[in-house]
């Protein structure tokens, strides 16, 4: 039976929707996510308001839900541009999440599941683009919004030009669309950016 690849970008967008971090930071602390921190729906908004065991729950569950529905629609035999779009709707769901007053989190963690879907190399290759530009740029967002755009580049110039480069392409689009809301965002402290004590 032939699914239409539109049950997939659905199905995706509504992974994508549910909110961990938001659920599990209530379940633990009692509080919402979004009111403290960086005011994202994010592992490291975890880690700072409910600690380490629950933004490691919280990564594993947002890796997952990226994950999932690139695996199927990739199994399900769709062209590698549907399973891409299929990447970037469930993405496009923890950004903008239908559950949570489309108040989501930045997709990082999402975009890894895509990845790791289609390709644990592309993956790789993807965080360590992440790694080596926010070491040098020394601002996450921007990092993040540059890693977006960059890594589709390379990955083509190291040959990887199938399914998780179209991956890429499409959810390193949203990721840079939605990091530009955190462009002139201060970093105290490199990546968790939390308060400094006073010298």
């Amino acid at each position: 039976m032939n699914i239409s690849p539109v049950v997939f970008w659905i199905v995706g967008y509504l992974s994508g929707s549910l909110p961990f971090a938001l659920w599990v930071t209530r379940l633990v602390k009692g509080v919402d996510v979004r009111d403290g921190g960086s005011g994202h729906v994010t592992t490291t908004n975890t880690i700072r308001q409910a600690g380490w065991a629950p933004g490691v729950l919280v990564l594993l569950l947002d890796i997952s839900k990226g994950f999932l529905p690139t695996y199927f629609a990739a199994r399900a035999g769709l062209p590698a541009w549907a399973v891409a779009l299929t990447a970037a709707s469930t993405v496009a769901g923890h950004c903008w999440p239908l559950f949570a007053q489309f108040r989501g989190g930045m997709g990082l963690a999402t975009t890894a599941g895509t990845l790791l879907a289609v390709s644990p190399l592309g993956f790789l290759l993807a965080l360590a683009t992440l790694l080596v530009l926010t070491l040098t740029i020394r601002h996450a967002a921007r990092a993040s919004l540059f890693a977006g755009l960059a890594a589709p580049l390379v990955f083509w110039l190291l040959g990887l030009r199938g399914a998780e480069l179209w991956v890429m392409a499409a959810a390193g689009l949203v990721i840079a669309a939605r990091f530009t809301i955190d462009w002139n965002r201060q970093y105290r402290e490199l990546w968790l950016d939390r308060e400094q004590p006073e010298r």
